[in-house]
């Protein structure tokens, strides 16, 4: 399969992000999916779509479960089977890899792949708690754990390895704020300077509020097919060209590092083999920062600098728009939102955009090679996708 499209991307919807009071979250996926719909007018989504694979995380902030059917429903895509994955954070990034493998099946034609979440109506004390349940229950949340408690142990640990800095983690925060900005769909449009994250609250040391992601509501949806009936619906098709998914311990007291995903460099190395491609072949990249230490060390695992050079390559620009590598062009969990059962299709959504240059302020010129880094919980989960541009 070495650098042959696996499925087709033929279009992408995504809601607004934020605080979207007064609406469901089979509401908010309906508005993904409308603008999937509308960006497909080839595609007729009754006839043409024969199955849904929907990532969400946790039925606790709605009292809902039973999402498959509840959002193929109100997508308008009554009757076809309609399937909920979990997996924390990276429960889209999981259904991604569902549907697709539904495609290579044969099993399916066209397919829907998305996910939602809808949190802001719930205290920041129930949000921790709900969230905490993806990571270990009696030796973590038992204890009083919460995920801003693990990724500072991350960071610590990263500091006293490698030398790396608040600042360091402040200028990612800086970087993906800057854009946001340029995001219409972000839940945070914002600026902050390096000065307003350094001296914000501490959360738990030595992450800050700038350092950690935002509590959104929000979904994303995205269509795939087969690439020989990609032309059939489009004339800029994206293709996903490699993908990989691991698991590593729920517990990070089991880890063997706590500077470095296991689960994410391995999913990265079978995405990177398929693809027949290595880290430098990638143009942009959507990595997983629900903090700031986190896309440090994604930098790291998925190989776009050495081990411990993480802090510097954001340092020196290299991730910004313009830089080497843009990271996050989208603003990234950390200023976009991370409504977590919505994240890894949301991350796909952005990487569309850019290879079919409709990325409008934040383009990168010449994008023709895409990466997706979605990771569920402190790292047990992890998903990576390599995109071609068609």
């Amino acid at each position: 399969m070495k650098d042959k499209p696996l499925v087709s991307l033929i279009s992408a919807g995504l809601s607004k992000f934020g605080k979207l009071e007064g609406l469901y979250a089979r509401e908010i996926f309906a508005e993904a999916a409308k603008e999937a719909y509308e960006r497909c007018p080839k595609l007729d989504p009754k006839k043409d779509i024969k199955a849904l694979y929907v990532g969400h995380m946790g039925e606790s902030y709605e009292h809902q479960g039973h999402t498959g059917a509840t959002m193929a429903d109100w997508a308008g895509l009554l009757h076809i089977p309609a399937t909920r994955t979990e997996a924390a954070c990276a429960s889209s990034g999981a259904a991604l890899r569902t549907a697709l493998q539904a495609v290579l099946s044969g099993l399916s034609d066209v397919v829907m792949v998305g996910g939602v979440e809808k949190m802001t109506h719930r205290s920041t004390a129930d949000v921790t708690e709900y969230l905490a349940m993806a990571s270990d229950f009696p030796f973590e949340q038992w204890q009083g754990m919460t995920f801003p408690g693990l990724y500072a142990l991350m960071a610590t640990a990263h500091m006293h390895e490698y030398g790396t800095t608040e600042k360091d983690m402040a200028t990612v925060a800086v970087k993906n704020h800057y854009h946001g900005s340029l995001n219409p769909k972000a839940h945070m449009q914002k600026e902050i300077t390096l000065e307003t994250a350094m001296t914000s609250r501490v959360v738990a040391w030595p992450l800050k509020l700038y350092d950690c992601s935002l509590i959104t509501d929000g979904a994303s949806c995205l269509i795939l097919t087969k690439p020989e009936l990609a032309s059939k619906f489009t004339d800029t098709p994206v293709h996903i060209v490699g993908s990989g998914q691991a698991s590593d311990t729920i517990g990070l007291y089991e880890r063997e590092s706590l500077t470095s995903l296991a689960a994410a460099k391995l999913a990265a190395k079978q995405a990177y083999e398929m693809a027949d491609m290595k880290p430098e072949d990638i143009n942009i990249a959507e990595v997983h920062d629900c903090f700031t230490i986190a896309e440090i060390i994604a930098y790291e695992d998925l190989g776009f600098c050495k081990a411990g050079e993480g802090g510097k390559l954001a340092e020196e620009g290299e991730t910004r728009l313009g830089g080497r590598i843009p990271v996050n062009t989208s603003g990234g969990l950390k200023s976009k939102g991370h409504p977590v059962g919505a994240t890894g299709t949301a991350q796909a959504y952005e990487i569309f955009l850019q290879l079919t240059g409709q990325a409008e302020r934040r383009q990168v010129k010449d994008a023709e090679i895409g990466l997706t880094h979605n990771v569920g919980g402190s790292g047990a989960t992890a998903t990576v996708h390599i995109y071609r541009r068609g």
